[in-house]
C-alpha cells in the first residue's frame, strides 16, 4: 500500500482499466468474424458474441469477462483497504463504459460475477444456483441475469458483507438498467428464449 499515495484511487483505476478491457471485441476481431458492435444488440459481452455462431468465443468472453471482476477484487485488496469492493465495483463499470469505445459496453452479467466471487464465493455460487434455477424454468437469460443480481446483495448482507451488499445492490441497479430493453421485451413477450434460434 505505501506504493500509492492514494490507494483507494489506485484501487479504482486499476479496477477500471481492467474492467474495460473489451475481450469480446478483441477475440472476435482477431477470429475474424462480424464486428460484434454491428450485430444483435450491439453489445460486446458474450450473449453477442454468439451471435456470431462461435460457441467457442462466447464461452471464453465470458470466461475472460468474468476473470476480470475476480482479478480486480483480488489486485485491489492488495493495494488498499477497501480495494477489493472498489476495484470490483469499478470493473463493473469499466464493463459497461469502456472509455475506450465512447462508454458502449456490455450488460455486465459475467463481470458482476466475477467481481463477486472474487469478493465472497458463496454470493457467486448464490448468483450462478440462482441464474441457472430461472433459466432451466423459464429459459429467458435476461431474466435469469436480472433474478440473480438481487440475489447477491441479500446474500452478502446476510453473511455480514453490509458495505459490498450496498455496492452491490447499486451495481445490480446498473444492471437492471443495461437490461431496460430485455425488461421491455419481457412484459411484451417478445424476448427470445435460451437456445431460440432467429
Amino acid at each position: 500500500m505505501a506504493a500509492f499515495p492514494f490507494p483507494e484511487l489506485g484501487a479504482l483505476a486499476v479496477g477500471y482499466l481492467l474492467g474495460a478491457i473489451p475481450f469480446g471485441l478483441l477475440l472476435t476481431r482477431l477470429a475474424g468474424t462480424t464486428d460484434i458492435r454491428s450485430i444483435g444488440s450491439g453489445n460486446i459481452g458474450a450473449t453477442n458474441v454468439l451471435r456470431t455462431g462461435r460457441k467457442d468465443l462466447a464461452a471464453a468472453t465470458l470466461l475472460l469477462d468474468a476473470l476480470k471482476g475476480a482479478a480486480a477484487a483480488f489486485i485491489g485488496a492488495q493495494i488498499a483497504p477497501d480495494g477489493a469492493v472498489i476495484a470490483a465495483a469499478a470493473a463493473f463499470i469499466g464493463h459497461i463504459a469502456p472509455v475506450w469505445l465512447r462508454f458502449r459496453g456490455g450488460k455486465g452479467v459475467a463481470t458482476f460475477l466475477g467481481a463477486l466471487f472474487g469478493l465472497s464465493w458463496p454470493a457467486g455460487l448464490a448468483f450462478a444456483a440462482v441464474w441457472l434455477s430461472v433459466a432451466a424454468l423459464f429459459r429467458y437469460s435476461s431474466l435469469s441475469a436480472l433474478a440473480a443480481s438481487l440475489a447477491a446483495p441479500l446474500v452478502l448482507a446476510a453473511s455480514g458483507h453490509g458495505r459490498e451488499a450496498i455496492v452491490f445492490a447499486v451495481m445490480a441497479a446498473l444492471l437492471w438498467w443495461k437490461h431496460r430493453d430485455n425488461i421491455r421485451r419481457l412484459l411484451a413477450g417478445t424476448e427470445s428464449r435460451i437456445g431460440q434460434k432467429g
